[in-house]
């Protein structure tokens, strides 16, 4: 059996044994203001804090977030010990890291990876129904970068976090 499901130059054939359980955790993103990005997570996009480390000495604050429905949710571990384990053993994790002051610092923003010189270039969510997802975006002000029917690509969308982070908005049935 082939170990890839299409061919591509570095794709490297292997039994896969060494890696076996190797799981895609968690993408950080820095942010600088923790309370307007857990606002958009948590209210804009319905992502769950799951965890929150804070680090006194290094100054600084993980809080990390998932896609939980409620039976999910119910099965996240009350104590933190368990909790930490669940969020480093599952798959989806988004961390958003916030050094201290940030906030207060007018001169201070992230690189997005999408201007020169171009880098890390987006996250991406899969919603029910990228229209009607869009639609609610409108509504709560949400900056668009693309909007579903602009452009070539149709049928999917870009928006911005409050760091200016690009997030593409799809509908799995679209991608067909």
């Amino acid at each position: 059996m082939q170990r890839h499901f299409e061919k591509a130059n570095g794709a490297v054939e292997t039994d896969g044994a060494a890696t076996a359980g190797f799981r895609l955790n968690h993408t950080m993103l820095r942010v600088k203001d923790p309370t307007a990005s857990l606002d958009f997570y948590t209210r804009v996009l319905g992502m769950r804090l799951v965890r929150r480390l804070d680090f006194e000495e290094m100054r600084f604050t993980l809080y990390f977030l998932a896609f939980l429905d409620e039976a999910e949710a119910a099965q996240v571990p009350e104590a933190d010990s368990d909790r930490s384990e669940y969020v480093f053993g599952r798959e989806g994790v988004l961390e958003l890291t916030h050094n201290w002051g940030t906030e207060n610092d007018p001169a201070q923003a992230y690189h997005d990876g999408n201007v020169e010189p171009q880098g890390f270039g987006h996250i991406a969510i899969c919603v029910p129904d990228v229209v009607t997802a869009c639609e609610r975006f409108d509504r709560l002000g949400v900056t668009f970068v693309k909007r579903p029917d602009d452009g070539k690509m149709k049928g999917i969308a870009f928006i911005r976090d409050p760091d200016g982070y690009w997030i593409e908005v799809v509908q799995a049935a679209r991608m067909r």
